[in-house]
């Protein structure tokens, strides 16, 4: 089965997180854009996880919010 997003925010330290899997020591991180952290495969380079910091803030200045990442979404089977 392949991996299905889940999002999660934190109120306290205002931070979105979007992930594939859930984080892990070996995984490798990267700044892609101002206040944008990939976590990244160490083997494939692919992206597992985002975090977008100061998530709220972004919100309130912006009324589109784009991320620097290309996706390929597509539903999965349920169940």
């Amino acid at each position: 089965m392949e991996p299905r997003l889940s999002f999660q925010y934190n109120r306290e330290s205002d931070i979105l997180t979007i992930q594939k899997r859930s984080p892990y020591a070996e995984q490798e991180s990267e700044e892609l854009d101002d206040e944008v952290i990939a976590r990244l495969n160490p083997t494939t380079g692919e992206v597992e996880s985002l975090e977008v910091l100061f998530f709220s803030t972004r919100l309130l200045r912006d009324s589109t919010f784009e991320l620097p990442i290309a996706a390929d979404l597509r539903l999965l089977p349920i169940g």
